[in-house]
């Protein structure tokens, strides 16, 4: 019975073109298309991600503070750029470092820029804008400084209008968020947590290092990845 059940909700759900929403209707990323997919240009990561992000697909990078999840962003941002793509970037709480980015190997050419006032819906307007013009290869929207009450005041169909609006085009769409928050059936949710390490306290405790560990969660992987990556900083 429950199988009849199951059924007969997934030819409905493909009769009015719903069907993406299922996980079982999605090629695992293992047998994804390369072309389908944004690497990160870090060996590591791309083997876990089985490639990169998925165009046409909401996805998630989340962690806390300095846990690496903005160096994340900006890395594929940087390879997307390096292909010759188009980007963009809503900066909600005007957090980004430009420094960082240059350093990243961002193409600020090839960069949209949107810098905002820490208002969220204003940022959330303009990200649907951004999608909706279509041409970009990477959509992100940095929501990681934003209140969590704010966020969870948000109606829960704002992350699907924003699916149905890049569903089947060659863009990905990105948040940075503190906790897990949306995303599509094919998207991913990149979990960072980080650990620093420093000098004596009583030299002046510089920062010497940071590692980040990634754990990657996806309905559409047949088992969760993880790697580690670490970077070390300049002791001056």
């Amino acid at each position: 019975m429950a199988n009849t059940a199951l059924a007969v909700l997934e030819t409905a759900l493909r009769h009015r073109k719903l069907d993406r929403t299922l996980t079982t209707a999605l090629p695992p990323l293992e047998r994804a298309d390369p072309a389908a997919l944004l690497p990160f240009d870090i060996a590591a990561i791309d083997a876990v991600l089985c490639g990169g992000l998925p165009r046409g697909q909401l996805s998630e990078i989340a962690g806390s503070s300095s846990a690496g999840r903005t160096t994340l962003l900006l890395h594929v941002l940087g390879a997307a750029t390096r292909a010759g793509e188009i980007v963009a970037f809503v900066d909600t709480c005007d957090r980004l470092d430009v420094a960082s980015a240059d350093a990243a190997g961002i193409d600020v050419e090839r960069l949209l820029w949107i810098r905002g006032e820490s208002f969220v819906d204003r940022a959330i307007k303009a990200l649907n804008l951004v999608l909706q013009s279509g041409g970009f290869a990477i959509v992100a929207i940095d929501l990681a400084d934003v209140p969590p009450r704010e966020l969870k005041s948000l109606p829960w169909t704002t992350w699907l209008r924003l699916q149905r609006v890049i569903e089947g085009s060659d863009t990905a769409c990105v948040l940075i968020v503190r906790e897990p928050l949306a995303r599509s059936a094919g998207g991913l949710t990149v979990m960072c947590t980080g650990q620093t390490t420093w000098t004596d306290a009583t030299t002046g405790g510089r920062l010497t290092g940071l590692a980040t560990a990634i754990r990657v969660v996806s309905p559409r992987r047949r088992v969760d990845g993880d790697t580690r990556i670490a970077a070390v900083a300049n002791d001056q």
